[in-house]
């Protein structure tokens, strides 16, 4: 459980949460494009569930953002607390 507490974790929530603000979508809109429940996307952005690479890939799609660009933004969010 400590890894959900974990200051990458918690980026990667940051990151992901901001990139679908940008997009103007709601957590519902995001997990409609994953064709998941909505509940996951609250989950992933309020650090209760980790993501893993290929959702990672998935997110960034749906969003329409670079996984590179994101990964980095986490690095930058993780670095700077």
């Amino acid at each position: 459980m400590k890894a959900l507490r974990s200051a990458t974790s918690k980026a990667v929530a940051a990151v992901l949460a901001k990139a679908r603000e940008q997009r103007n979508l709601s957590q519902r809109d995001l997990a409609a494009l994953l064709k998941r429940p909505h509940s996951v996307v609250g989950m992933i952005e309020s650090n209760q569930r980790q993501v893993n690479v290929p959702e990672f890939f998935a997110i960034a799609e749906a969003l329409e953002a670079d996984p590179l660009e994101l990964f980095r933004q986490a690095v930058r969010e993780r670095n700077s607390r």
